[in-house]
């Protein structure tokens, strides 16, 4: 699996970082794991074919004791396996990683 992961976090920042996902509604069933959703400008060509029967599609965040982890596979929330799940192409993973870097700052997290 390919991540973009930042570490050396607190557990104060860890658990303010789990805040803020909780208060936009990222959750998962499990308590460290948050789905972000892939805006529809960065899908795939065939991504937005399949977003009726497969999506939405999203991209796994997962926070560690002392570090969190930003999986770069795109994933399809209404299927498991199809072709349509891949990994993000460029201007996703950048896209995402410049999300992930705010989000921290808004949480006046420093890295």
């Amino acid at each position: 699996m390919r991540y973009y992961m930042i570490d050396d976090l607190t557990a104060e920042n860890v658990q303010t970082m789990a805040a803020s996902l909780k208060n936009m509604n990222l959750v998962s069933v499990l308590d460290s794991f948050f789905w972000l959703p892939v805006p529809h400008g960065h899908l795939s060509r065939l991504q937005m074919e399949h977003e009726k029967s497969c999506g939405p599609h999203v991209m796994g965040l997962e926070l560690l004791p002392d570090s969190l982890r930003l999986e770069l596979l795109v994933r399809a929330r209404g299927a498991l396996r199809c072709e349509c799940v891949r990994y993000a192409e460029s201007g996703l993973r950048s896209y995402m990683m410049t999300w992930l870097d705010q989000c921290l700052s808004d949480c006046q997290i420093v890295t």
